[in-house]
């Protein structure tokens, strides 16, 4: 479905289902996987990669060359840049042009989220599953299951696949409360372990 007042390039390929509402931009390139929905007013850059199942809500601008995995949501007004050393001219005072720099893109991991607001500064890539909060700003790489704040974006505690924050009683071994689903963390990182919260035996506190 396209709304009648998007802007969809004839070189832009959308898979199916995918639905396109009002005042939308796809540019030229651009590749869409199946079911996604970009609200109104968003923008997708020329050879944007989007896979099946992502959401793009109203306003949300995705430069190129950005590449977004399964199940990833961008939120109102969210921002993924692509370049490192913003000019509108050169130093010699010459309006610039696509010849003058190269873009660098932000790569978002598949069920990844990005809160309202939000700017991930590229080259920058989000892991799977992590959640930006509303209004962060994203300069380094976001390990998978990360749940980031503030500016600039720093990690204040793990997200489950539910989306949800974690819960810890001794900050090695987390579980998620809606899913039952155990996570451990090890140097750093978060691993999803085969156990579920009754194999892991008592809830964990707060």
């Amino acid at each position: 479905m396209i709304a009648p007042t998007a802007d969809v390039d004839p070189k832009a390929v959308l898979g199916d289902g995918t639905r396109i509402w009002h005042l939308a931009q796809v540019r030229e390139g651009a590749v869409l996987g199946r079911d996604c929905t970009v609200g109104r007013g968003a923008y997708i850059g020329p050879g944007v990669v989007l896979g099946d199942n992502c959401k793009l809500q109203n306003h949300a601008l995705v430069y190129e060359p950005a590449r977004l995995a399964d199940g990833v949501f961008i939120g109102p007004a969210a921002v993924l840049t692509n370049d490192e050393y913003p000019r509108a001219v050169t130093p010699a005072g010459r309006l610039k042009s696509g010849d003058d720099w190269t873009a660098v893109g932000v790569t978002i991991g598949t069920g990844a989220a990005i809160g309202a607001r939000a700017v991930c500064v590229a080259p920058v890539t989000v892991g799977q599953w992590a959640l930006v909060a509303a209004g962060a700003v994203v300069t380094k790489d976001v390990p998978d299951h990360a749940l980031m704040v503030g500016v600039p974006a720093r990690r204040v505690g793990w997200v489950g696949r539910a989306g949800r924050p974690l819960v810890s009683a001794d900050g090695k071994t987390w579980t998620c409360e809606e899913t039952g689903e155990v996570y451990v963390e090890q140097d750093g990182l978060l691993t999803r372990s085969l156990l579920t919260k009754s194999d892991a035996g008592p809830a964990h506190a707060r």
